[in-house]
């Protein structure tokens, strides 16, 4: 994962959750759309969801240190190496780093109560790290041994070794769909970072056009990896590619391949070396959509056809943007599990679900499972809390479409292709007044009514020059003060 804004990172901070500023980059918010019809559909399918999990796991756990990126020798303090017996000496902390592959032994993993918290959360989705960045597999691939199922790997012996095969199938039972988070870049294989050439940053350590045979057979290591998932795993939805680094580049926007990294520019971002590193992802997802037609592919920040939703991270848009979008947030600690995790409140998560679906996007929350296979309680509370508040208003949530002016004071507004209007009343911490008029800052066309969701009571609406007031009854204002946030309806 890559990026955090000032908004969010206070939020953060505040809440005492791990923050990885130098991993931030901008995304270019542009979009090509889809002409596939399969994945026009599927995509509408999608968008309907609102609500998914997103899961890092993998050996780093054991540390409860930012996943992968200690390994990258790029200067940021928030993954400074601080783990292992001898974190100054680089080259003795990767390979203790990966000897940790030998001690991973998950023995508490039980991938159907993380499916069955998400389902009453009323999560619809899950995307799972099947690789991150240091190369370690969440399944059991056959062309590396580097993996939770591999010789050197304790929980080999496990019935339930094959980690990704066991966490789709748990939720696809509870009628969920199955994403596959990969890593397109991967620190471990030879054919990326070359155990001869000295890594220099995130990118490929060696020039891909002077050793064109060395680059072809880690394009063939990807795409063999990557279509054993989406042969052998079931039913994928959702192919979440990370590493947007890794990319064919224009020649124009290619730097030196001596340069060294820039410094920070005057937003705050770290400037990277942009290298050519064509993956061949139009050819890999030909081959993707032969096998799951319809498959949605997320090429996570490249420019192009094969990124059909794109996915700011760790920050919610100030408006509706004009394509699929989803916010991917953590939860608690950081993206991989860290000790003692403060995690958002219902509350909290509640107006953010409602802040982005009324932009017309989706949430994708994650959760860290630590080096046991266990999620911390934190994690099931907020769930739990959630999905107490979801199963009254859910209606306002799922197959929803935005309509203006989306949201105006504490009010977000939602929108159904029936003529359903929800009117979602956000209520601060420490408020302790409901107010029981509400004005709408538009004009409503036909008659209508409108009842409070959970409440089996009817709203007063009067209507106004260009906009319309509804009343709330005193006799329930009291109660919906105590709720994170209400939902009127109107029809």
């Amino acid at each position: 994962m890559m990026k955090i804004t000032k908004l969010f990172v206070l939020f953060l901070v505040l809440s005492g959750i791990q923050v990885g500023f130098s991993q931030a980059v901008y995304e270019d918010e542009r979009y090509v759309p889809e002409t596939d019809p399969a994945v026009l559909e599927k995509l509408d399918e999608w968008q309907d969801l609102k609500f998914g999990l997103l899961m890092h796991w993998g050996a780093y756990s054991q540390w409860g240190i930012v996943e992968s990126w200690s390994l990258c020798p790029e200067e940021y303090g928030w993954c400074e190496r601080k783990k292992g017996s001898n974190p100054e000496n680089y080259f003795a902390y990767k390979q203790e780093y990966e000897d940790l592959q030998k001690t991973f032994n998950p023995v508490k993993f039980n991938p159907e109560k993380w499916a069955k918290a998400a389902k009453n959360a009323g999560m619809k989705y899950v995307v799972f790290t099947t690789k991150h960045h240091d190369g370690f597999s969440m399944f059991d691939s056959k062309y590396t041994d580097y993996k939770i199922s591999g010789t050197n790997s304790p929980f080999a012996s496990n019935p339930r070794s094959n980690v990704a095969k066991e966490v789709f199938e748990a939720f696809r039972n509870e009628d969920m769909w199955a994403g596959a988070y990969f890593s397109k870049p991967d620190w471990h294989s030879e054919y990326y970072w070359d155990p001869y050439f000295p890594p220099k940053d995130r990118n490929v350590n060696y020039d891909p056009k002077a050793y064109p045979e060395k680059w072809n057979k880690f394009v063939d290591f990807t795409h063999n990896q990557i279509l054993e998932l989406l042969t052998d795993y079931g039913d994928i939805d959702i192919l979440w590619l990370d590493g947007g680094w890794v990319a064919k580049t224009p020649k124009s926007e290619i730097t030196s391949w001596y340069d060294r990294q820039a410094k920070s520019d005057e937003t705050g971002y770290v400037k990277h070396r942009i290298i050519d590193q064509d993956i061949k992802m139009d050819e890999l997802v030909e081959k993707a959509r032969e096998k799951q037609p319809g498959l949605i592919v997320v090429d996570r920040a490249v420019h192009g056809k094969n990124q059909n939703y794109l996915t700011p991270e760790n920050r919610v848009p100030e408006k509706p943007l004009p394509y699929p979008w989803e916010s991917c947030i953590i939860s608690g600690g950081g993206w991989s599990w860290s000790p003692n995790a403060q995690y958002m409140s219902g509350r909290e998560a509640v107006h953010m679900l409602v802040d982005i679906v009324a932009k017309g996007g989706n949430l994708l929350l994650n959760v860290a499972p630590n080096a046991q296979g266990e999620w911390d309680q934190g994690a099931y509370d907020l769930l739990e809390e959630i999905g107490a508040w979801m199963d009254v208003n859910s209606e306002a949530i799922y197959g929803t479409k935005p309509i203006a002016p989306y949201k105006f004071d504490n009010i977000c507004l939602t929108s159904k292709e029936d003529g359903s209007i929800y009117l979602i009343y956000l209520v601060d911490e420490n408020q302790t007044e409901i107010p029981t008029t509400i004005e709408v800052p538009f004009a409503l066309k036909n008659k209508a009514k409108a009842k409070v969701l959970g409440e089996n009571v009817r709203c007063q609406i009067e209507k106004g020059n260009g906009s319309f007031k509804v009343t709330i009854p005193n006799k329930i204002a009291s109660k919906l003060g105590e709720s994170a946030a209400f939902v009127v309806k109107i029809k």
